[in-house]
């Protein structure tokens, strides 16, 4: 099993997606403003581009990293803001 060395969003997305992992194993959490308890999860299916200040998902909406939450990989948290 590899173990997430990075610590921010993007760069734990990136060494996801590279490192061989699936990035569909991943659920993302962030700040939905709106939704119940202002939170929303998706999957990491659902990313279509990791961008510089965002990621994308297949609908074309744009997530800035400084909203996420938390992230989880095949149920292991690997990133919590804190």
């Amino acid at each position: 099993m590899h173990t997430i060395k990075s610590r921010r969003p993007r760069d734990i997305l990136n060494e996801i997606k590279w490192k061989g992992l699936d990035i569909k194993h991943c659920t993302i959490y962030y700040i939905h403003r709106g939704a119940p308890g202002d939170t929303k999860a998706i999957p990491g299916s659902s990313i279509r581009i990791i961008g510089r200040s965002f990621f994308e998902t297949m609908d074309g909406t744009s997530i800035p990293y400084h909203r996420i939450l938390r992230i989880d990989h095949d149920g292991i948290r690997v990133y919590d803001k804190k």
